[in-house]
This record gives C-alpha cells, sequence and structure tokens, in this order.
C-alpha cells in the first residue's frame, strides 16, 4: 500500500481570521478515513487486526457491530482503500450480486432501512459461493435486525462478528496526549481532562479536535487553554446540530 503523502506547508496554511480573530468555521474538520488517522484502543483492536489480515480471512464475510460513532465506518473505509473494495449503494446491491464476480464490497449500516432484504440475500450468498470477500457493518446485532425472514440472517450468522466499542475517557485522553505530542504541543493535563468528557466519544473526533484546537490556538498566539478548549467544543457541537448546548468556560487564571 503507498505511504500517505504528508500535508505540505500550504496545505497547513490558516484561512484569514474573523471578527475578534476567531477562525470561521469554514475550516473546520471533517473527520478523515485515512488510516494514519486512525487510533487503534482496546475496543477497536481485534477488528482492525482482522482486517489488517486480509486477504487471509478464514471465509469471506466479516461484520463489525458497534453504537454509533464507535469507528465502524472508518474501519470499513481502511479496509476499502487496502483491498480495493466498491461500496455499493442501496440500490446497487441487486446488481451487484447478479454480476458475480470477486471483487471486495463493503455494506455499510446493513441492518438500517433502505436495503432490499432479498438483494442483501443474494449478495450474501454470492458471496459465500464465489468468495467474493463482504464486509458489513451495523449497529444490532444479527438477531435485532429489521427483515422479515430468517433467510438473510441466518447467512449473515455464518459471518466472522467482531464487535467494536466506543473508546473509553482514558483511552480519549491517551488518544489527545498523543495527537498533540505529534504536533510537538504541550497541553496542560486539566484542559484534556476538561475536554474528554465534553467531546463525541470516537477516536475520529479526536483526530478532529486535536487540529481545531491546534488551529485556534494559532489564530489567537496563545497555548491550548481551557477558553480555546471550550470554543473547539462549541464549533464541533455546532456542526453536528447542537447549537443550544453551552460549554463553560471560564476558570480562574484562564486568559
Amino acid at each position: 500500500m503507498p505511504t500517505p503523502t504528508p500535508p505540505t506547508e500550504t496545505d497547513l496554511s490558516l484561512p484569514e481570521l474573523g471578527e475578534r480573530g476567531q477562525l470561521p468555521l469554514e475550516f473546520d474538520h471533517v473527520a478523515s478515513h485515512d488510516e494514519a488517522d486512525f487510533v487503534v484502543g482496546e475496543g477497536n483492536r481485534l477488528a482492525y487486526l482482522h482486517l489488517l489480515a486480509w486477504p487471509d480471512w478464514p471465509g469471506p464475510l466479516t461484520l463489525l457491530v458497534g453504537p454509533p460513532k464507535s469507528g465502524k465506518s472508518h474501519l470499513g473505509r481502511i479496509w476499502a482503500a487496502r483491498s480495493g473494495a466498491a461500496a455499493p449503494a442501496r440500490g446497487e446491491v441487486e446488481a451487484r450480486a447478479s454480476e458475480g464476480g470477486t471483487q471486495p464490497l463493503l455494506i455499510e449500516d446493513i441492518d438500517q432501512q433502505g436495503y432490499d432484504e432479498q438483494a442483501l440475500f443474494h449478495l450474501l450468498n454470492q458471496s459465500m459461493r464465489d468468495g467474493r470477500p463482504l464486509l458489513m457493518t451495523a449497529r444490532a446485532p444479527v438477531a435485532a435486525w429489521p427483515y422479515a425472514t430468517d433467510d438473510l440472517k441466518s447467512r449473515a450468522r455464518l459471518a466472522m462478528l467482531l464487535q467494536v466499542e466506543p473508546a473509553t475517557d482514558a483511552e480519549l485522553s491517551q488518544m489527545l496526549v498523543k495527537l498533540f505530542a505529534d504536533r510537538q504541543i504541550a497541553v496542560d493535563p486539566r484542559i484534556i481532562g476538561y475536554i474528554v468528557p465534553r467531546m463525541e466519544r470516537s477516536p475520529a473526533e479526536a483526530v478532529a479536535m486535536a487540529e481545531l484546537l491546534d488551529r485556534l490556538a494559532l489564530s489567537r498566539g496563545t497555548a491550548i487553554t481551557r477558553r480555546v478548549a471550550a470554543e473547539a467544543l462549541r464549533q464541533r457541537r455546532s456542526l453536528r446540530g447542537e447549537d443550544g448546548e453551552m460549554v463553560d468556560e471560564e476558570e480562574p487564571g484562564d486568559e
């Protein structure tokens, strides 16, 4: 696999500042699904190692199950980049099954509305018959999938099942420490302790927060303080449509 090209100085240039020296929202980080930005923790280690083991899988089917924001999509994109997998849209599943072949496929959120049950059934059959690698992600275990018959579920139960769990507070803290160290930034542990309980609980969000905090601090010419952290949390919440939630930011000795 080719080595990811590091960002150039131009890539890291700051946008123009808005009112009162604040950066405009346009620069806000869209979580990267590159392998270089994936942080391995106890909740995703087995899944990650299994995906790295491709193509030496014991069978063609793998199922990742975990709650939203646990990193399933990130893992899926890592595997797709490594394997050359296609990610068909919901309406393309039947055509992929009918055309056959062994090109790897990624089916995300297989337990969500919008997929045709018979199309998925045919695809899983074709995958098992022809040895076509198929990675599926789901929020719920197979027994809770919203399909009318057990035919599809019986096929899905033959997949290698791997649970993906959200990162713990300790893991998120370690991720942030590492991400700041990679940027050669020293951050007061109390600031990290302030951020972790208030941030979205995923490795991808840790990467986004580290970048946003770095840029905000640079734009203000300060260290990463609690006030800077509060602004970063506020901007990330705004991007998720959580504008009504306020983040306390004042503390003695802050800027």
